[in-house]
């Protein structure tokens, strides 16, 4: 006889299975005999039922203390509800009916009674005595409506039921309404005595004297533009006058904004300013009310306003932060040049970016510099469970770090002094955090010092960006994301060519993770430059027009792409989060949108004239000629490229021909042995046996650096070894034993 075979411990778990389920089956029934189950139930229900009560009683005391606190008002609308009924009536039947028909007054005045009573519920649970009837909005007076709606309707059914409204004809009910609303929204009204004192200041608005008060023209006729005239309604004291307003929407033209005329659109400009002109109300000052790059031909607008002699500046946000001492007042402040070029906000996935940053832990290399910096910032208002920032410049580190910890004090940090060439320190900082995610930003980004000191170029920006990227696969990350440049397409340049090799490099690293589960990503976001980074013409121009000028070009037809660090960053963060969560953009590199090309010297003149001067009177241009390693423009995409779209609002995609690790690796130890002895010239011939299509700038590249302890050795001293970091090959591997050392 065969028998089924249970193991011991799966047997021994059967039972005490049963046993349990027994013992509960007789605690049950011990507790219903003896009474406990029933008495637990009444507990239970008991304390559910406090808590009920708990939660009414403190919404009563709050709606008794809103009555007590505004009393006087209360009381006014229990009257004028009582008005308003006997005005109804009075209206609807004629005064002589309450004198005639005993029966019809005592019926009206019963149902004033009960109403005034309704009312004196029915208005406190409404809400319509917490509110600030000073500031009141459209929906508080919705509110009020609503509220008299509901007291009339319960007034109407209880009549009905009582009487079937024999003695009290049904519109008196609709008269009631119709009186009882405007009455109290009037006493309402009341509260904002400073906005009925300055209507008479509309006068003000409407006839300015231009011999005290400083006309001015507004562009933007939107909610930031209300705001500000009712500020400078209740603002006596205020030396600024609208004459009129220009607004982008044509149907606006001809309607009127707070006694304000909508004169005409962006490209009425100058037949606006003659219009003024001929009534005695010429502009002395241009305001924009709205984001400078929102208007279409603000650009026009400012320079032609220069040219007449206008002052130009824009409104601060309402919701940025200013002096509290000057809370009610709205600042101005003069047009900058990122106003002009700033586009409208991108449309930006905030979810995927929480789930792509929320409480993971995040390294940033090159965290103190420009786009490090605006990239750390960001990815810390994202709530990562620890943020550790990186940079080989002491004090750009303490810099960002004491930002960090001013304004993001919740969010754990750590500051590490490390250079990316370094690879024992960049392996002692991710041995430490174990990164999930790495914003590779660290580089030497200026084309002349990088043409001038090709080996350091070619250390930094590809052994550099090798070492964090065998530092991502050894420790288990799951992503990096490498930060590039348009200077890599079609490159003349050494920082662009060694750019181009740290871009091929991390494509073949995310293309060979296609075949290993759980590999990291490796991510490419290339763009143009950004306005306002160190180094960059922005810094350099208003450098030179503090001393006066000249303002130096190098060529008059050099053309640049050009977007704010904000949204190049914030394009960047989502397309990186698109990136590892949907799985996309594998062997591409993500571009971002640039918008058109603009000239360098016309962003010269630009500035020249928003600092209240003329181009080639009050300050020269200069053109000093092309630096080694410029070009006349750049491109954002290679001629051998195939441009695709991945599906992220303003980023474009290019997926370059890719080349084999094996190549990349051959490569790269070859610049290896240059970068150690110094030769600039083999640097290039290997950069150019990778790259094919790389011409350099023979001014600047092709001069042989000094060899580094090679002419003369320094005793004690031998020559410098490179260390790399050996990837595990596992998709996470144990790293202890992953660091090993060359010569």
């Amino acid at each position: 006889m065969e028998h089924d075979y249970i193991p011991r411990g799966q047997y021994s778990r059967r039972l005490s299975i049963v046993e349990r389920f027994v013992a509960e089956v007789r605690s049950f029934a011990s507790d219903i005999i003896s009474g406990e189950f029933i008495k637990n139930w009444v507990h239970s229900h008991k304390r559910r039922n406090e808590g009920l009560l708990g939660k009414i009683r403190t919404k009563f005391l709050g709606i008794l203390k809103s009555v007590v606190r505004n009393y006087r008002l209360y009381a006014l609308d229990l009257v004028l509800a009582a008005f308003a009924l006997v005005f109804a009536a009075a209206l609807r039947v004629g005064p002589q009916a309450f004198i005639a028909d005993v029966e019809f007054a005592r019926s009206i005045a019963f149902a004033t009674l009960f109403f005034v009573t309704i009312c004196a519920i029915t208005f406190p649970v409404a809400g319509l005595y917490k509110r600030n009837w000073r500031y009141a909005s459209v929906l508080d007076y919705i509110i009020l409506v609503r509220a008299v709606l509901i007291a009339s309707l319960i007034l109407t059914t209880c009549m009905f039921l009582y009487s079937r409204l024999a003695f009290v004809p049904r519109s008196v009910i609709l008269i009631e309404i119709m009186a009882l609303v405007p009455l109290i929204a009037a006493v309402r009204l009341t509260f904002r005595h400073e906005d009925l004192k300055s209507l008479g200041q509309i006068s003000r608005i409407a006839e300015p004297d231009v011999r005290s008060m400083v006309p001015v023209l507004l562009v933007g006729a939107g909610d930031e533009a209300d705001l500000y005239l009712r500020a400078l309604q209740r603002d006596n004291s205020s030396a600024y006058c609208p004459v009129g307003f220009i607004d982008s929407c044509e149907t606006e033209t001809g309607t009127m904004l707070r006694g304000v005329p909508v004169l005409g659109t962006p490209g009425d400009f100058d037949a606006v300013i003659a219009e003024l002109d001929s009534q005695g109300k010429r502009p002395r000052h241009l305001i924009f009310t709205m984001p400078v790059a929102s208007i279409e031909g603000a650009d026009r607008i400012v320079d032609r306003a220069e040219q007449l002699g206008m002052a130009v500046s824009r409104l601060n946000p309402a919701t940025s932060l200013r002096n509290t001492h000057k809370s009610d007042e709205f600042e101005l402040r003069p047009i900058e040049l990122t106003d002009l070029l700033e586009r409208p906000q991108a449309s930006l996935d905030v979810a995927a970016l929480h789930r792509f940053i929320g409480g993971r832990r995040v390294l940033v290399t090159g965290a103190g510099g420009s786009i490090g910096s605006e990239l750390t910032k960001q990815i810390a208002a994202l709530g990562p469970s620890h943020i550790v920032v990186i940079d080989n410049c002491e004090f750009n580190l303490y810099s960002i770090d004491l930002e960090l910890s001013e304004n993001f004090p919740e969010v754990p940090r750590s500051a590490h002094l490390c250079d990316v060439r370094n690879v024992d320190r960049l392996n002692d900082v991710f041995s430490k955090h174990h990164p999930e995610l790495v914003f590779h930003t660290a580089a030497l980004k200026h084309v002349p010092m990088v043409e001038l000191n090709s080996c350091e170029g070619v250390y930094t920006n590809v052994l550099g960006t090798k070492n964090v990227a065998e530092a991502v696969m050894c420790w288990g990350a799951l992503g990096m994301v490498q930060v590039s440049t348009d200077k890599v397409v079609n490159s003349t340049s050494i920082m662009g060519a060694t750019k181009r090799l740290a871009e091929l490099y991390c494509q073949a690293l995310d293309l060979e993770g296609l075949s290993r589960e759980g590999s990291p990503r490796f991510m490419t976001v290339r763009f143009g430059n950004v306005l306002g980074s160190s180094g960059s013409l922005i810094p350099l121009f208003k450098r030179q027009l503090a001393r006066g000028g000249p303002l130096t070009v190098t060529h008059p037809d050099m053309k640049r792409f050009f977007m704010t660090i904000r949204e190049a960053v914030e394009l960047t963060l989502q397309a990186s989060a698109y990136g590892l969560e949907k799985e996309i953009g594998q062997g591409e590199i993500f571009v971002l949108d640039m918008g058109e090309p603009i000239k360098i010297v016309d962003i010269a003149r630009r500035m020249i004239r928003l600092a209240g001067l003329t181009p080639d009177e009050d300050v020269k241009i200069n053109f000093i000629g092309c630096r080694p390693g410029e070009k006349l423009y750049e491109e954002l995409f290679d001629s051998t490229e195939e441009r695709v779209t991945p599906p992220v609002p303003d980023v474009l995609g290019a997926v370059p021909k890719p080349v084999p690790l094996p190549v990349l690796y051959d490569a790269f130890s070859k610049l290896e042995a240059a970068v150690a002895a110094g030769d600039s010239s083999a640097v290039v011939g290997v950069i150019r046996s990778v790259l094919p299509g790389f011409r350099p700038d023979p001014a600047g590249v092709l001069k042989k650096a000094p060899q580094r302890a090679k002419e003369k050795k320094i005793p004690g001293r031998e020559k410098r070894a490179i260390r790399r970091i050996h990837p595990v090959v596992g998709p996470r591997g144990n790293a202890g034993s992953s660091i090993q050392q060359s010569r």
